[in-house]
Order: structure tokens, then sequence, then C-alpha cells
């Protein structure tokens, strides 16, 4: 398999919902399901005053995370997938077209939650997307960071994600918990 090495356009994303509206089986797939129940397991507080969630997709996981956040900002960079979320989106949830790391969104965000993307960027924008989060995260906060460990023909292994990013919070973000780590890697990072 040969793997790129540059960041996934835009245009990947959006073909791939155009297509179908839930590419990966979101909704229906048991290791997503399982996966989703782990990663809201994982949080360390009832309540979040302001999270962020980076890749969203068409809304699965942010329908969970919802109740634990008094405000969520979940953003991607399909306009098709962001109107599939909208439509059945919780009032508390602002469902917006971003896309990283251009375009990180502004504000303070005491959890900010990145399942299943940082494979899809180059090295470089991988860094700038770390460096978006150490800038963006509250004191006290954390960032929970999910990557499926089977082969693929991304930029990057979710190993090399998940240690890339790690070596880049590590000032802010020194307290890593790696939660589970099998079939998919499940992590959570403290800030200082």
């Amino acid at each position: 398999m040969t793997r790129t090495t540059e960041t996934l356009p835009s245009d990947y994303f959006e073909d791939k919902y155009k297509s179908d509206i839930d590419p990966w089986r979101f909704r229906t797939s048991g290791y997503e399901q399982e996966k989703y129940v782990a990663t809201v397991a994982a949080l360390t507080k009832p309540l979040y005053d302001m999270a962020l969630e980076a890749g969203c997709s068409i809304g699965v996981l942010s329908r969970l995370l919802a109740p634990r956040c008094a405000r969520l900002v979940a953003i991607d960079a399909s306009a098709t997938a962001i109107a599939a979320a909208k439509a059945s989106g919780p009032s508390n949830v602002s469902f917006e077209v971003q896309r990283l790391p251009e375009q990180f969104p502004a504000g303070r965000f005491d959890l900010i939650v990145l399942s299943e993307i940082l494979y899809y960027f180059s090295r470089s924008d991988l860094m700038r997307v770390a460096a978006g989060c150490v800038e963006a995260i509250a004191p006290e906060g954390e960032i929970l960071l999910c990557h499926w460990l089977g082969e693929t023909d991304y930029p990057l292994t979710g190993h090399e994600a998940s240690d890339l990013f790690a070596e880049h919070v590590v000032t802010k973000m020194p307290v890593r918990v790696i939660v589970r780590n099998d079939v998919y890697r499940l992590e959570r990072f403290l800030a200082k």
C-alpha cells in the first residue's frame, strides 16, 4: 500500500459524503459505537464549559459529547457532513465548516476531541494542529485523541499521528494517559 505524504484535501471528504452520507458507518458500526462509548467514558469531568470536536463528520460523537458540554463547537471540512450533523444536532452544539490547520476555531476550550483525524495530515500540518491545540486549551483542560491502528494509505499511521502529537504538546500537556491501545488508541492529555 502506497502512503501519501500530503494532507488529504477537503474534496476527498466532501466527495465521500456526497456519495454516501455515512461512508465509515458511524451510525451503525459496532466498532464505532464501542469506540464512542469508550471515548465519552474517558472524559475526566462531568461537565465542560467550552469544548471543541474537530472532524465531527455527521455528528454522531457530537450528540454523545453534547450532554457533557455547556457548549460544543463541532467542525468538519465537509459542508455536506456538517449539513447532516446540523439536521439532528443538539441546541448546545455549533456545527461549523472549518478546515484544520488553516481555520482553527477562536476561543479557549477546556476539552478538545480529535477522533480519527490526525492521520489525515502531513507531519507539518499535524504540528500546526498540535500548536493550535496548545494555544487554545484552557488551563487544566484536556485533549482526547482516538485513532484506528490498522494499515491505511493516509499520510500517517495511528501510532505515528498519536506520537507526533504528543511530542508537540508535551510542554503544556505533560500528562499523557493511554486508555486503550489495541484496535485503536484512545488517549488523554492534561494541561498543567
